[in-house]
């Protein structure tokens, strides 16, 4: 749950920053973009948690096994959205 609340929170920010920065005509994308990406990341972050404390108070080899692959993918897309985020940070600054 807290990591809904977190994208949501995220994809809420996204939003706003969006349409203030249409309305001003400034150059938000870049940052609305590095900061949303976090939000998901740290969302998956907490999905991840959750999951583990869900498995290890009830435990089958079912679930074990699901709990393994959701791991690995959710893993592999925060660390992707991780690594575009700082490539993104990093070639804003350099402009």
């Amino acid at each position: 749950m807290v990591g809904s609340i977190i994208i949501i929170y995220g994809g809420i920010r996204a939003t706003v920053n969006t349409i203030i920065g249409e309305v001003k005509r400034t150059n938000y994308y870049a940052n609305t973009r590095i900061d949303f990406t976090r939000k998901i990341a740290l969302g998956l972050e907490f999905f991840i948690a959750g999951d583990l404390i869900k498995t290890i108070i009830t435990p089958t080899f079912n679930e074990v096994v699901v709990l393994v692959i959701i791991v690995s993918i959710r893993t592999i897309i925060g660390f992707t959205l991780s690594k575009e985020s700082q490539e993104l940070e990093e070639s804003t600054w350099k402009k």
